[in-house]
């Protein structure tokens, strides 16, 4: 058994090629081989948001705190908050973070294909960032 104590990891600023705005990740475990999977929990401030990009073998979002949003590329949309659960699948571009006005954690899970977990693209324009949500795809605040 490995346990690794809350604290124990340092904290990284999300880099400015991957993300727009103030963006923190607390790493939590990488598997060991022949595991794949990695994790990391990653918290946005108001207005920050990760860059379009995509996942190998997709990735789950596991949204512990606040409030935010995500898009699929050719999708609406839509407010994610604490407790919801979102799967990305493989090669789907997408993108998620806070909304405006509210920061929102997430725990994002990912498994590496061939050593890769991410496929990094360009950042999201501001126009996508704050147009408007799905219809239904909000809650009341």
């Amino acid at each position: 058994m490995e346990l690794k104590r809350a604290g124990s990891q340092p904290s990284m600023k999300g880099p400015d090629d991957w993300f727009t705005g103030t963006v923190r990740i607390d790493p939590l475990f990488a598997a060991p081989a022949p595991s794949r999977v990695s994790t990391a929990s990653v918290t946005f401030e108001p207005g920050a948001r990760s860059a379009w990009h995509n996942h190998p073998l997709g990735q789950t979002l596991i949204v512990t705190a606040g409030c935010g949003w995500t898009q699929c590329e050719g999708e609406a949309k839509v407010e994610i908050r604490a407790g919801d659960v979102v799967w990305c699948p493989p090669g789907h571009r997408h993108w998620h973070g806070a909304t405006a006005t509210t920061s929102m954690t997430h725990i994002a899970v990912q498994e590496a294909l061939d050593g890769v977990n991410v496929n990094w693209m360009e950042k999201v324009a501001d126009a996508d960032y704050l147009s408007a949500l799905a219809d239904g795809a909000s809650h009341d605040h």
